[in-house]
């Protein structure tokens, strides 16, 4: 096996899609991976955290180009809008294979059939692979399977979008089942839907459709209720790659530079 991650690994640096064979083979492992992980990683510090990628493959590679640490925490939204989805997700399930000490995944709210379907992922499975539906079924598979957050150093929580009102404790996101299609509310829909509100307190309905706007006193409870000192998570695109808010308690982090063009 750990000539073929290498041979797989090498061929996804040079940007070329592996072939079915070999896909379907390494989603099979990763699934096999990520089934052994609980619900919300523990782990320690320190540790590179990076947000949403959006198949923005060249960026991803770039990144890993830079001094940025050898253990690494990708929030989700790996995949949709970009056009190398399916290269990006390959390489980082080949490099958590691989390097399962040092590269984690989460997972966003682009990690689901609903989105996929709609945002450009399912659409690029089915013509990178000539229609062979097997590919696009195995990738939903696998993401159902991902962890849908991390404690760094019993400090920092880290997840895709945001907090819910019906978790109040770290215990509380331990025990969400997660082996599912994210449905559309509830507490782990939340946890990858919701957003910061600057100028608001307590908890709104998020305009997204799905998921809750909160502020700067939800924040600050639900690190006083879990002694935590900081929130970092994705979801929202950052024209300087980061934005801090509630006095240093809560970030956002973008990882795709080029995203869309922009």
């Amino acid at each position: 096996m750990a000539n073929d991650l290498a041979a797989w690994f090498e061929r996804l640096s040079k940007s070329q899609a592996l072939d079915v064979t070999s896909l379907l083979r390494l989603i099979a492992l990763a699934k096999e991976h990520l089934a052994n992980q609980p619900t919300l990683l523990d782990l320690p510090a320190p540790i590179t955290i990076c947000g949403d990628i959006h198949g923005q493959f060249s960026d991803l590679l770039t990144l890993m180009t830079l001094d940025i640490g050898q253990r690494i925490l990708f929030l989700g939204d790996f995949v949709d809008r970009g056009s190398h989805s399916v290269e990006t997700i390959s390489f980082l399930l080949v490099r958590m294979i691989r390097f399962p000490e040092s590269t984690f995944l989460i997972r966003g709210n682009h990690e689901s059939r609903q989105t996929t379907s709609v945002y450009g992922f399912q659409t690029e499975c089915d013509k990178k692979y000539n229609g062979d539906t097997r590919v696009y079924k195995a990738f939903m598979d696998v993401f159902d399977y991902l962890p849908l957050g991390a404690l760094v150093n019993n400090q920092l929580l880290a997840i895709h979008g945001g907090l819910s009102p019906a978790i109040h404790y770290l215990d509380q996101i331990r025990m969400i089942n997660r082996v599912m299609e994210i449905p559309s509310d509830g507490p782990f829909a939340d946890l990858v839907w919701s957003d910061p509100e600057p100028k608001a307190n307590g908890f709104h309905l998020s305009p997204r459709g799905a998921g809750y706007m909160f502020g700067g006193d939800i924040v600050e409870k639900f690190l006083y209720l879990n002694n935590l000192q900081h929130i970092s998570r994705a979801h929202q695109l950052c024209m300087e790659g980061y934005q801090v808010l509630f006095r240093d308690t809560f970030s956002t982090i973008w990882s795709a530079p080029n995203y869309c063009y922009r």
